[in-house]
C-alpha cells in the first residue's frame, strides 16, 4: 500500500542511527491476550521505549493508551512495568484517552504539545501512525520495536485499519476526546549534537 511507501523514511530500527526527539509516543496494548499469555508486541515496545530513554534518544515518555474500565487501564499497566525496567517515573507522562491511534497521535500534538517526537512500536503500526502525524504535520518518526514470529492475523487486521485511517483522513474525523492542553515539559537539550 502507497503509506509504507509515502513514510519508509521516518522509520528506523538502528537506535544509533535514531535521531533525537525530545518526546516518546509508546502506542499502547493490552499487556495480555485473552488466553492470559504475554503479549510480546506490548513486552517488545516496552524494552524499546526502556532504550530510547537509557540512550538519551528521547528526554520523555507519553504512555498512550486506552483507559476504559479500573482493571484496563494500559498507561498506568505500561508505566508500572516501565518503573520496574530501570525508567525513571519523572520522564513519563500519561495520555489515558488513546484510545485508536488517531486519537494518540492528533493528541500528542493537540493535548501534549509534542510536536517533535518518536513514535514506538512496531513496523507494520509505525507506518499507519506516521501517515496520520505527516498528514498533521508534525516532526514525527519511528522507533521500530521488535515483531514477534507469526501473528499472521494482527497483518490481516492491519490492512482493515490503513483502510479505516485513510477514511479517518478523507472525512476529517477527530479524536474520541481532547480537552484542556497539558504541554509537556520542555526539551532537555542533548548534551551532544545530533
Amino acid at each position: 500500500m502507497g503509506i509504507s511507501y509515502w513514510v519508509r523514511d521516518r522509520i528506523y530500527h538502528d537506535i544509533n542511527q535514531l535521531p533525537y526527539r525530545p518526546y516518546g509516543l509508546v502506542l499502547g496494548t493490552a499487556k495480555y491476550f485473552k488466553n492470559n499469555t504475554l503479549n510480546l508486541f506490548y513486552y517488545n515496545r516496552l524494552s524499546a521505549a526502556e532504550q530510547l530513554i537509557k540512550h538519551h534518544k528521547v528526554d520523555y515518555l507519553l504512555l498512550s493508551g486506552d483507559n476504559r474500565t479500573m482493571q484496563y487501564n494500559e498507561p498506568q499497566r505500561m508505566f508500572k512495568d516501565l518503573l520496574k525496567m530501570g525508567v525513571p517515573s519523572q520522564t513519563m507522562y500519561f495520555d489515558y484517552a488513546g484510545f485508536r491511534t488517531l486519537d494518540s497521535v492528533i493528541r500528542a500534538d493537540k493535548i501534549f504539545n509534542a510536536q517533535s517526537l518518536t513514535i514506538i512500536t512496531q513496523s507494520f503500526h509505525c507506518e499507519r501512525a506516521l501517515f496520520i502525524a505527516k498528514h498533521y504535520d508534525l516532526d514525527a518518526i519511528c522507533f521500530e520495536a521488535d515483531y514477534p514470529q507469526g501473528y499472521t492475523m494482527v497483518r490481516i487486521r492491519e490492512f482493515f485499519a490503513r483502510v479505516q485511517a485513510v477514511l479517518d483522513i478523507l472525512l476529517g474525523k477527530q479524536p474520541y476526546f481532547l480537552g484542556k492542553p497539558e504541554p509537556l515539559p520542555p526539551p532537555i537539550l542533548p548534551p551532544y549534537d545530533q
